[in-house]
């Protein structure tokens, strides 16, 4: 769909990279611009079969060409003005008056290339005090109120991260789609023009799309969060071999479900014909539903669940996500051959399109990998 448009990537770890592996998915040729030593997240926490080639790095940088800069020496320099003067997109994630040194401001990549769509990944707005601040998910965690979510659930005190690198992903999927809304805009005008993509105003728009709650009014009407996701009775339930996730989502499921697992006795209680009394009793709820299941095996409440069309799937670990039959059938993991790191499992786009279909995945490229390429191709 992307197929024609050049991208010039100086980002680097997740939240770049994941924008631009998407516009690549898309079929964008996409060139990440590494200085020497390479993308940080080319050295993981856990370990490569090649160093410098860790997993989450290959899972970000798929069908990217990689070339190796010194942007301290000007033949580099010259050779980035270049890309650029050819170049659809430019998307980086330096600090402002960093790139500003490097002369890679958006005025001076403009003058290059009036149409270019420039697209800075920056942490935090600069129309606000934060403007400037470094940011890592971690950072934007704290700040956007998302470490304080867990303590409303089990009411521990200390503020927590959730573990995963979520700020950094949703702020690329931010950029990845302001990117799109871009090259749409040039298509209808002709004009480029420069983006500024926060990630902590894109975290806290995302978040606070449910958790902003009674302060959406004015004054509030209650506090922040959304009471579903922070009731602390609202968890997995407990089965013989395993746990089990059990959505009544409307409101008489409450009683059905209680039926279904065995108790006809509790369903039928006549408080329970009264939608607030429902609402009131949640945790009593709750509690009964999980003392059914712990009688059952986890296939069994499943079965259950879904004979009568309520949403329910077993809680599994991490580690068995690879092996789930649905991801599998549907093509979702795709087992390929790296040219350097040998047979791995990388996950195709998940949106499927009637007129499109994405050609075989990429890899993630050795760091400077088409430097020497390009060498071979002038000797």
């Amino acid at each position: 769909m992307l197929e024609g448009i050049k991208v010039v990537d100086l980002t680097s770890v997740v939240f770049g990279p994941y924008a631009t592996q998407i516009l690549s998915d898309y079929g964008a040729e996409v060139t990440k611009i590494e200085a020497p030593g390479g993308d940080v997240y080319r050295y993981g926490a856990k370990p490569a079969v090649t160093p410098g080639m860790g997993p989450g790095f290959i899972a970000l940088n798929r069908g990217k060409k990689s070339l190796m800069l010194d942007l301290k020496q000007e033949s580099d320099v010259e050779r980035l003005r270049g890309l650029l003067k050819e170049a659809d997109v430019f998307v980086h994630n330096v600090r402002t008056k960093a790139i500003g040194r490097l002369g890679f401001d958006y005025e001076a990549v403009k003058a290059l290339n009036p149409e270019i769509i420039y697209v800075h990944c920056v942490g935090f707005g600069s129309n606000g005090p934060y403007s400037g601040l470094q940011a890592y998910d971690d950072v934007i965690q704290a700040a956007s109120g998302t470490t304080s979510l867990l303590s409303r659930v089990d009411g521990e005190g200390r503020p927590r991260y959730l573990p995963s690198l979520i700020a950094d992903k949703v702020a690329g999927l931010h950029a990845a789609y302001a990117t799109l809304a871009a090259i749409t805009h040039r298509l209808r005008t002709g004009r480029g023009q420069m983006i500024e993509v926060p990630m902590f105003e894109a975290f806290a728009s995302f978040m606070m799309k449910e958790h902003l709650d009674g302060h959406t009014f004015d004054p509030p009407n209650s506090g922040a969060g959304y009471k579903r996701q922070v009731d602390p009775d609202r968890q997995p339930f407990p089965t013989k071999d395993g746990w089990v996730s059990i959505v009544p989502y409307v409101l008489p499921h409450f009683p059905l479900v209680i039926k279904l697992l065995g108790d006809v006795e509790f369903a039928r209680e006549e408080r329970w014909k009264d939608p607030a009394t429902l609402v009131r009793s949640a945790p009593e709820l709750y509690t009964r539903i999980g003392e059914l299941t712990a009688t059952k095996t986890t296939d069994e409440c499943v079965a259950i669940m879904r004979g009568a069309n309520i949403p329910c799937m077993p809680a599994i670990d991490l580690d068995d996500v690879i092996h789930d039959p649905h991801l599998r059938e549907s093509g979702f993991f795709v087992r390929t051959e790296h040219p350097s790191e040998g047979p791995l499992y990388q996950m195709r786009d998940p949106n499927r399109f009637s007129d499109w279909e994405q050609d075989k995945l990429g890899h993630a490229p050795r760091l400077g990998e088409h430097n020497e390429r390009e060498q071979d191709d002038e000797g």
